[in-house]
């Protein structure tokens, strides 16, 4: 009888190492959503409905021989994953792989694509008649939408507001990263507001059309009619028993050894945003992770000691402004250097590795 590995949650890594390892065990992957979310073209959805059918992809073709629960995992041990109070799953392996919840549009609390599409279409229709968006948050995330909303809506004013005193700040990014993205999105009519808080949100759900007026902690007034929260990562690692818990640090995250075992448990492992990995939590990374534990579950199972070791790679970043502009912080033999639009265009922009996820999800 095979050994079942047991895969919580169908992201980016969860979903990559069922399909490695769905002709080496008995897998079942744990997903409430009815189609995997490709998270990294979600921003460009927001303003273009043609994109909507790169962003969800039906599990259905993801796996040959191993089967999905759609639903979401309540309960879980180092040897059993409860989905309800009488339902649950027994594993001989168990991979943690449930990812981070951050606000729409960049992720979906939603478990139906019908109803997820549904947000998206009623986002467009009120940016239609938005003039002013407040961007709440200078990161990545911030950035890239501000970049997707002015390729679309030329005319649309954006203003970004963050605590820190510069954008890009929370990550080991060069200057020149940093004057490379707000140089071009001045050049679109982007207002940088930095240095303060705002002193209290606006009253509107993100992503709607609903104008107010609020304040930063040092009084300056802006008034939009849409806004969006950039900022708020979080680890879902809530359901973990007392035992797996253990290795939970007070962030959420979950301590991981270098083969990506979690911290005490020799069949139990975790990837993607989920780890302590001291890394950008991107989705390429998450990947990676995946093909380390699929290796070391291989192993494992075929009686060997767990043979690869997962070692972060130097800061990297490719953030398109749009299909047409964008910088990167790339790595080459060890330097980091920085490119700009067309680059940033040829590697992400004008697919956002739309290729690669249709690569997974075909049919074999």
């Amino acid at each position: 009888m095979a050994a079942r590995v047991v895969v919580v949650g169908g992201g980016y890594g969860g979903a990559s190492l069922a399909r490695w390892l769905d002709g080496v065990a008995d897998v079942v992957l744990v997903e409430p959503k009815d189609a995997f979310v490709h998270a990294t073209a979600a921003l460009r959805a927001a303003v273009d409905p043609s994109w909507q059918e790169r962003v969800f992809y039906p599990y259905d073709s993801l796996l040959e021989n191993g089967r999905i629960v759609h639903d979401w995992a309540r309960r879980v041990s180092p040897t059993r994953v409860q989905i309800s109070p009488f339902e649950s799953v027994d594993a001989d392996y168990l991979v943690l792989a449930t990812g981070t919840a951050y606000p729409f549009p960049a992720k979906f609390l939603e478990s139906e694509t019908e109803v997820a599409t549904a947000r998206l279409a009623r986002l467009r229709d009120d940016l239609a008649r938005t003039q002013h968006a407040l961007l709440v948050g200078g990161g990545p995330v911030g950035l890239e939408l501000a970049g997707e909303l002015t390729a679309a809506y030329p005319d649309l004013r954006i203003t970004i507001v963050d605590v820190a005193e510069d954008v890009l700040t929370t990550g080991d990014y060069l200057p020149e990263l940093r004057e490379s993205v707000r140089a071009q999105l001045a050049e679109r009519g982007v207002q940088f507001v930095t240095g303060a808080p705002l002193a209290f949100l606006p009253p509107a759900d993100v992503g709607t059309y609903a104008p107010f007026v609020v304040e930063t902690t040092t009084r300056v007034p802006l008034e939009a009619q849409m806004w969006f929260r950039c900022y708020g990562s979080r680890p879902q690692t809530g359901y973990l028993d007392e035992e797996l818990a253990a290795a939970r640090r007070p962030d959420g995250h979950i301590r991981v050894t270098e083969h990506l075992n979690v911290v005490g448990q020799d069949r139990v492992f975790a990837v993607g945003d989920i780890t302590d990995v001291p890394e950008s939590k991107r989705a390429s990374a998450a990947i990676d992770h995946a093909a380390v534990v699929a290796q070391n579950i291989t192993d494992l199972i075929e009686g060997r000691k767990p043979s690869a070791r997962y070692k972060p790679a130097p800061e990297l970043i490719v953030l398109p402004l749009g299909p047409e502009g964008g910088a990167s912080q790339l790595s080459e033999d060890g330097r980091r250097h920085v490119v700009g639009p067309e680059e940033t265009s040829r590697i992400k922009g004008q697919d956002l590795f739309s290729k690669d996820i249709q690569d997974l999800f075909s049919r074999r």
